[in-house]
């Protein structure tokens, strides 16, 4: 019997995702005969659907929920949080400090602890990282208000500030000038549940990639698909324009980016399933590589790197941490195959977000560090050009591709301010 962890209110950066996540995980165990229990607080999911769990529980998100279900079900054996996002993560973090699973024999499946400790508490992880000898960029930790001006002081503006232990970039700001950084700082150490903020030296202009991973208990790792993000390091992933597979990577610099990010996944624990990391490189001929993050958990990217793939990332990572390996599971199309062979891509996959700025009357239309897109559209063609065009046709905002309409920017000053000062 397992526990599945929702992801709770729909809110920006974390919506139907993790519903299309959670869905594919409780019809993943239910093959295998587990019987599951699902607690989410959003009672407009597929997934809190009756027939998608053998129990479901409208409750909030809390600890006080959680012991109510176990004490219901003393025969649950595991918790599996990595389908409900950040939020699930953080309720297990919670329960686990309280001393929850372990009062009731509950183990966690599909990541441990220690991987989610290092992976948001933004010093260790910096720390690791130099460690195992992957770049990062010129960052330090501040607790206080005091610590954060040295910090500034110490590094220079453009900065950026990052709270710890928060989702899809909340509290998260870029600093141009000194002005605004006091009323930034202050924001970000509210924010964080643990009034902790990375400020760190802003890489702007570098091109962002992100990989999608999955691992077994034997550790083999599979590289399920890489993103790239059109808009350069500045802006979230969840409000760029993003392209699957990579598209202006150099060979050399792909294969240097995979063994990184295979060797951070092993180096923040000894689990199976998922994981989504993030890198920035230099947009010149070095092509040096950093590492922003890596979430331990199924991640928005993953739900479009399934769709994009064809490879159901969390139908086989809920089967991975309740102890299958990658070699034993069947490639979900073309069924001959092991789920081991890497998906290849012989067509371009573009994915645009889309806004609703209308609805939120006097929010700030700049895009930055925090998410601010409502939904997202998918185009899949031949070539980029083919799939950009798409996936603007189905946007529904009245453009037929770019350019061809007649609708585009043509004043040169114009189209430059624009993509400055994106909006």
């Amino acid at each position: 019997s397992i526990l599945i962890i929702g992801s709770g209110p729909i809110v920006i950066g974390q919506a139907c995702e993790f519903d299309y996540s959670g869905s594919q995980s409780l019809r993943s165990l239910r093959e295998d005969g587990i019987e599951t229990v699902l607690i989410n607080s959003n009672p407009a999911t597929i997934m809190t659907d009756p027939s998608m769990a053998d129990h479901v529980y409208l409750l909030p998100l809390t600890t006080k929920s959680i012991l109510k279900i176990l004490k219901e079900h003393p025969q649950i054996d595991a918790v599996l949080p990595t389908m409900g996002g950040q939020t699930a993560l953080n309720l297990c973090i919670e329960a686990d400090e309280k001393g929850i699973w372990e009062d009731h024999q509950v183990k966690l499946i599909g990541v441990d602890i220690d991987a989610i400790n290092i992976t948001e508490d933004r010093e260790k992880f910096r720390e690791l990282m130099l460690k195992i000898g992957v770049g990062m960029a010129p960052q330090a930790t501040a607790t206080s208000f005091l610590k954060g001006k040295e910090i500034a002081q110490e590094f220079g503006f453009p900065l950026c500030i990052r709270a710890s232990y928060t989702l899809g970039g909340a509290g998260a700001a870029i600093v141009y000038e000194e002005e605004d950084f006091d009323k930034l700082l202050r924001r970000g150490l509210e924010i964080s549940p643990i009034h902790e903020v990375m400020i760190d030296k802003a890489m702007m202009g570098w091109k962002e990639y992100e990989l999608e991973l999955l691992r077994d208990k034997n550790d083999n790792v599979v590289i399920i698909c890489s993103i790239e993000n059109m808009d350069p390091m500045g802006i979230h992933t969840g409000d760029s324009i993003t392209v699957a597979p990579a598209m202006t990577l150099s060979d050399k610099t792909y294969q240097k980016m995979r063994d990184m990010s295979i060797k951070m996944m092993r180096s923040i624990g000894d689990f199976e399933g998922g994981c989504n990391v993030q890198f920035a490189v230099s947009p010149d001929e070095k092509e040096e590589i950093i590492a922003i993050e890596i979430n331990p958990r199924v991640s928005r990217s993953s739900a479009l790197a399934s769709k994009a793939t064809g490879y159901p990332i969390a139908k086989i990572a809920t089967k991975l941490a309740i102890g299958y390996t990658l070699d034993e599971l069947d490639n979900q199309i073309t069924k001959s195959t092991s789920a081991l062979f890497e998906p290849t891509l012989d067509y371009v996959i573009v994915k645009i977000p889309r806004w609703n700025f209308d609805k939120f009357e006097g929010s700030d239309r700049t895009l930055g560090l925090q998410m601010k897109a409502v939904g997202e559209v998918m185009g899949i063609g031949r070539s980029f050009q083919e799939a950009l065009h798409k996936a603007t046709q189905s946007l529904e905002i009245k453009r037929n591709g770019l350019g061809a309409d007649g609708k585009g920017y043509k004043d040169y000053n114009q189209i430059i301010d624009k993509l400055t000062n994106a909006s």
